[in-house]
């Protein structure tokens, strides 16, 4: 299994959701709405072993997943 993890967020700017991975000038998608953009999201990025920030409208990260999910760290103890 790769162990290099990539880090994307998705962010609301002006009337969409961008769904950016961490670093890059252009968005890999946009979506009209966040329901969409996380559903979306998560298939992109079901092939890949990333981390996926999910931010409220105003900015803040609401929520943090990995894909896959057998690749989160927080099931390990310590």
């Amino acid at each position: 299994m790769n162990d290099f993890m990539e880090n994307f967020h998705l962010t609301k700017i002006g009337d969409t959701w961008h769904l950016a991975k961490e670093g890059a000038t252009d968005p890999a998608a946009t979506f009209p709405t966040k329901n969409e953009a996380v559903r979306e999201s998560a298939e992109y990025l079901d092939a890949k072993t990333a981390s996926l920030k999910i931010h409220r409208e105003d900015g803040v990260i609401e929520e943090e997943r990995t894909y896959p999910r057998s690749a989160d760290p927080s099931k390990t103890i310590g």
